[in-house]
Order: C-alpha cells, then structure tokens, then sequence
C-alpha cells in the first residue's frame, strides 16, 4: 500500500468512527497496512504515520481504555477536525449575491462568493461552491433572482410547483435558504398548507414566484442543506424510506456521510441494519448491488424485487 493512500485511510477510519479504536481494532481494520507478522514492526509503522498526520495538522487524541491508563486507543475529534462554520446575516449573503451576479461569468467575484458560501448552510445559500449562479437547466435565472430576493427580503412566495412523480400544486411558503445539490438548486423553508419544512427545486417551478405577505422566522439552529438529501439514491427528494443490512465487514463505513441514515440495532447474526431515503429510481438498487453478498436489501419489497430481477438477468 502506497504510504499516502495508508495515512488517507487512517485519518478516514478515525474519522469515521463512533469511539476511541485501540491499534489492535485498527490493525484488524487495515491489515493491508499495519498486518505484518511482526507487532512490534507494524506498532512503529502505525507510530510513524500517527506522528506524520499530527505534522500537517490533524488531531489524534490518546484515550485510555481502562482505569490503569495501559490500554489505549485512538479518534479524531470532530469538532477540532473540522472548520467552523461560516457564518452570515441574510442581507449580508444577499448583497454578496448580487455582487457575484453582476461581473459576468466565472468572474473573480463570483469565484469568491462561492468560496464564501460553501458551507453555509445556515444562510441564505448551501452548496454553492461550484454552483452556477446565472442559470441551472430548466431554472430560468429570475426565479433564481426572485428567491434569494425573498428570502432577504423576508417575504412569503407563491408559485406553481411540479414533483418528481408529475403532480402539480400551488405551494405558498415561507422560504429561508437556497441550496445546490446533485446539479440542481433547491429553495427550502415552510410550507404553510402542509405545515411542514419542505424543499422544492426551482426547475420543477412553472411560472414566476410571487411575493406575499411576511415570512416567519426559520427555526432555531436551521440548516437549510439538511433538507435537500441526496445519496446513493440518487439526485431528487425522497419519498420513502428502504431498510439496507451490512455485513459485519462494510457495516461501520457503508452509509458514513449520508444524511438521513439512521443506524439499526445490530442483528443477532452480527449484520448492521440502516434505515435510509429513498426515491423513484433504480439507483438505490445499484448502489447496494456494488456490495456485493456483503449488503442485501430488507425493504420496501419493490426494491428487492428489482435486486432479484438483476440478479436473475446475469446468470
């Protein structure tokens, strides 16, 4: 193993995990690194990477696992890890908004804002880094316009509104964030009739959006990016929800950083079940397939059934 893919590995796993991992669970974890028959050889090599990933920043803390101090293990805490959140009043993103707007195409104001903005997704705009700013296709650049305008302005809108399986409705909401997710920008905030945080994709809005009376507050600690999922399901807002088990193998990593994933307790035959989105389409699917025999989809049943019909298909 390439010494650079063993540290990214590493700080992958201790990142990764939900406790402290002494060396003999990182060892198992990584034996392609640290499986060497000699211990003591692979404690140093281990040793030597620890020490090199602290040089360039990245904090391991020691924790000791018993009450004598003689067994240790190791994590990355995440909140010294990671960087804090970037943080703005919604006047302020909305005047960097039009700034970003008015030099033209990949101008150096546009590329700073996305800068700016990445991570914000408490403001006015998530996952703009590499956003477009100007157009989205099927997103005229005026509803784009019209709701950050609404959301600084703090204004209720109405608009026409499509979803993903062809219904349409008219939606009157009280919008508190933009965000950029898979391709495509979402508008989240309340939606009054359903009295429900909702996202809506400003592709699917037929029309223009129209300003009403005033918007209510966003809830305490909001992140309008934790509204619009996306993950192994694809692009697009979940309908349901599918049952996904794991192998004791791939069970501690396989649904790491997707949001809306809720851990299951642990089967008796040592198998991780993970409650997770999903969405019309056969992405979910493959995305389990690519396990191999170490994932095998619970439910819904139509699910199975597709994985069934593949698997069929090959033999």
């Amino acid at each position: 193993m390439h010494p650079l893919e063993r540290l990214v590995d590493l700080v992958a796993l201790l990142l990764d995990s939900r406790r402290p991992l002494t060396f003999e669970q990182i060892r198992d974890k990584m034996s392609d690194a640290y499986g060497q028959e000699d211990l003591h050889s692979a404690k140093r090599m281990f040793e030597r990477d620890k020490d090199i990933i602290r040089d360039v920043g990245v904090p391991i803390d020691v924790v000791a696992q018993d009450v004598w101090e003689v067994e240790q293990a190791y994590v990355i805490p995440k909140d010294k890890y990671y960087l804090p959140e970037i943080e703005f009043e919604p006047e302020e993103i909305s005047a960097l908004f039009v700034a970003a707007r008015t030099g033209g195409e990949d101008a150096p104001a546009e590329q700073a804002v996305r800068k700016l903005l990445y991570g914000a997704d408490g403001g006015l705009l998530a996952g703009a880094s590499s956003a477009p700013f100007a157009t989205e296709a099927g997103t005229t650049d005026a509803r784009l316009t019209a709701a950050a305008e609404a959301i600084a302005a703090r204004r209720s809108v109405r608009f026409a509104y499509r979803t993903a399986r062809g219904a349409g409705s008219e939606r009157h909401v009280d919008p508190w964030g933009l965000v950029f997710r898979a391709g495509h920008w979402y508008l989240v905030g309340l939606d009054r009739e359903r009295g429900e945080i909702r996202a809506f994709r400003l592709s699917r809005v037929a029309g223009a959006l129209r300003e009403e009376d005033e918007a209510g507050p966003a809830p305490e600690g909001f992140r309008a990016g934790e509204h619009v999922q996306a993950g192994p399901w694809g692009p697009g807002e979940p309908e349901e929800r599918a049952t996904v088990a794991f192998s004791p193998d791939v069970g501690w990593w396989a649904t790491g950083g997707i949001q809306g994933a809720v851990v299951e307790p642990t089967r008796s035959d040592g198998w991780v079940q993970v409650s997770l989105p999903a969405a019309p389409g056969d992405a979910l699917a493959s995305w389990i397939l690519s396990f191999g025999p170490d994932a095998e989809a619970v439910e819904p049943e139509s699910l199975r059934k597709e994985i069934v019909r593949r698997l069929e298909a090959v033999r």
